[in-house]
């Protein structure tokens, strides 16, 4: 179906992209206005892709024609003063228009990124407000479908949940009977007689000084839902902006493929597959591998010449797929890097257009002068794709069509760089296909509009930023600043995070700030909220950052270190992605105060209380808890309890179990 996708929520002023899903190139389509607000001189174009922008607040109705029908879509728009605040793009290099605020600077491939900060608090800056957050609950109730909507309204603002009106809107590909539904408060109800097969139903919040993050919730008939008295149909409730179970507890770990043999004379993919007990035996559980697609400037491989086949210097498609099987027997996930938003230079297709003006392939490519391409960075080895050129679209879903068949999820590089609406579709494509599909979005610095059906977790670049800043001598406590940064720019409690210290376009941090800055900084990313990357080598004190693994040269005691770290994660529901982040005072005894930092996860029935210190020695920490005196990553003792209080020592990563009650959630 070529419809365009669900409703969207915007500020006057802001550009909504509309594109026909599912396209063939040589079909017709058109855009027009079919409702506006009475006030309104908003115009669309003729083109299929078209760049909406609305100017009066209200609901607007604009209309696809397509081969299929006609499918009409709402757009909310709201006064420009509640604009959504961080910065967002459209995807769209080189023109004006689009998100506001500036480009992210993410990086991949040649590049390495050097301007990571923390975001903007999304405030409004009259210390009034900021931008809400919602969470909608699905649930089945008797003889009906219950849509709750918990708002949150801005952390540090002065509006409360109450004062936080909540919006609902149909997803106008579903023939949902308007009459049928009730509102009762904040809660929407629909008979379940009055369901049609699927029921998307999506909402935001709104205060005063901003609206939140949409959220979505859908109801389906099916065998497999949930059995109802009053008519004995299937009915399934589920929510489909939130991360597949099994990735938000993953451990994440990151191959750079040409270099993970080392100087073994094995092909990349039979090494990876000769370390799966290795990697194993670190609580690995999702491995993410840089491009594997044919290319030129490798290793890193980000300059795809051909998007539907393995590079030759891997191997084949076969030998990529023995990889993932025996990735998939051993019970791990494989991420497969999808790059969408340039080719590169030597792409054929590219050749073709540069050489010849009249080419079929001119308007693949957004153009800076008639023989140069429109670029990120000044990066000279790339061309941007031109998303409102129908065949670059349906070229990238064949791909994506073709490789999401094989792995469980993508890493999405350079998110930031290409149009929402295409997110959004390749999010409901790949959902609709598996529903535990994982996609995580590569956006320096992150996006909360990106958590609304495009993604379903996020490169957490403020915590790296923080992180990076405390082993260079700040404060420990910004890296609890960096995790409360999520919900003041708007990210709501659903998002999902992978958290890093690292990867293939940063410095190695042991490099920059010393082995036990190192061990604290990996214990930072296996206790917070998050899924925690490791990058290869990172395990063993890897100290370049694309270079061969050195295999040979391996710090065991961190090794083993990390192994710890990660068998406690994995065995204390504390330190789950169900955990609350607690903060709790404590005094530092020994040691340098400003490199220490403590604090709890709770689940309510498991509690841990955690201590980081990233001074190079020893520190004595006195806590307001009582607290179990083994360590969980050692499995020594570094504790003594008394008085309802506890004193550790810790050299890098302290994790201590407690069950004191004022840990709730």
């Amino acid at each position: 179906m070529h419809h365009p996708g669900p409703p969207r929520f915007v500020a006057t002023g802001d550009e909504v992209e509309l594109a026909p899903r599912d396209p063939d190139p040589a079909a017709d389509y058109s855009w027009h206005i079919a409702r506006a607000p009475v006030q309104s001189t908003a115009t669309l174009g003729d083109d299929p892709v078209e760049h909406f922008v609305p100017d009066t607040p209200g609901r607007y109705i604009v209309r696809l024609t397509a081969p299929d029908g006609k499918h009409d879509l709402t757009v909310r728009a709201f006064p420009g003063r509640l604009e959504s605040s961080g910065p967002h793009t459209s995807g769209r290099s080189g023109r004006s228009g689009g998100g506001r605020g500036g480009v992210s600077g993410g990086r991949s491939g040649s590049g390495g990124s050097d301007a990571y900060t923390l975001a903007e608090d999304g405030s409004d800056g009259d210390g009034g407000g900021g931008r809400p957050r919602l969470t909608l609950r699905p649930a089945i109730e008797g003889d009906e479908a219950v849509v709750r909507a918990d708002r949150s309204p801005h952390p540090e603002g002065t509006e409360t949940a109450a004062d936080l009106a909540v919006e609902f809107l149909f997803d106008d590909r579903d023939d949902i009977d308007a009459d049928a539904v009730t509102r009762d408060g904040t809660d929407l109800r629909i008979p379940l007689d009055a369901l049609p097969e699927r029921a998307r139903i999506h909402g935001v919040a709104v205060g005063d000084h901003g609206y939140s993050v949409p959220d979505a919730v859908e109801f389906t008939r099916t065998a497999d839902g949930v059995e109802t008295v009053a008519s004995g149909a299937g009915v399934a409730a589920a929510r489909p902006y939130d991360a597949p179970d099994w990735a938000e507890d993953a451990v994440i770990y990151e191959i750079y493929v040409r270099t993970f043999a080392g100087d073994s004379e094995q092909s990349p993919f039979d090494a990876i597959v000769d370390r799966l007990d290795y990697l194993d035996s670190l609580g690995v559980d999702v491995l993410w591998l840089t491009p594997v697609l044919q290319n030129d400037h490798a290793p890193h491989g980000y300059n795809i010449t051909d998007f539907f086949d393995i590079a030759s210097d891997l191997g084949t498609r076969e030998d990529y797929e023995r990889f993932v099987d025996a990735a998939h027997d051993r019970g791990f996930k494989v991420l497969f890097d999808l790059v969408c938003n340039h080719s590169a230079r030597t792409h054929p297709y590219f050749e073709a257009a540069r050489d010849d003006p009249d080419s079929e392939y001119r308007d693949w490519y957004e153009w800076r002068t008639e023989t140069e391409p429109e670029t990120y960075f000044e990066w000279e080895h790339i061309a941007n794709f031109d998303f409102d050129h129908l065949p670059v679209r349906r070229h990238l879903l064949d791909a994506v069509a073709q490789w999401a068949e094989l792995v469980d999820g993508f890493r999405c590089d350079m998110a930031w760089a290409v149009p929402n609406s295409f997110w959004r579709e390749i999010h409901d494509y790949c959902k609709d296909r598996d529903g535990e599909f994982l996609l995580l979005d590569e956006t320096i610095p992150y996006i909360p509009e990106f958590q609304a059906g495009l993604f379903d977790m996020h490169f957490d670049s403020t915590t790296y930023a923080a992180l990076r800043q405390v082993g260079g001598g700040a404060d420990a406590g910004a890296v609890l600043d960096a995790i409360d940064e999520r919900a003041r720019i708007g990210f709501p409690e659903h998002a999902s995070f992978m958290l890093y210290a690292e990867n293939h376009d940063e410095t190695r941090y042991v490099v920059d700030y010393g082995r036990d800055a190192a061990e604290a900084a990996a214990g930072a990313l296996f206790t917070l909220p998050g899924a925690p990357l490791l990058y290869a080598g990172q395990e063993f004190g890897q100290r370049g950052r694309r270079d061969d693994l050195a295999w040979g040269h391996t710090d065991e005691a961190l090794q083993s270190f990390v192994a710890d770290l990660s068998a406690a994660r994995h065995a204390r529901p504390a330190l789950s992605a169900d955990a609350d982040l607690v903060r709790i005072p404590y005094d530092v005894h020994e040691g340098p105060a400003d490199r220490v930092v403590a604090y709890a996860r709770t689940t309510g029935a498991d509690a841990a209380v955690v201590v980081l210190n990233f001074a190079g020695e020893r520190a004595t920490v006195g806590l307001p808890v009582e607290a179990d005196e083994t360590d969980l990553v050692s499995g020594e003792p570094r504790g003594a309890t008394g008085d309802g209080a506890t004193t550790v020592t810790v050299d890098s990563v302290g994790v201590f179990p407690t069950a004191d009650g004022n840990l709730h959630r």
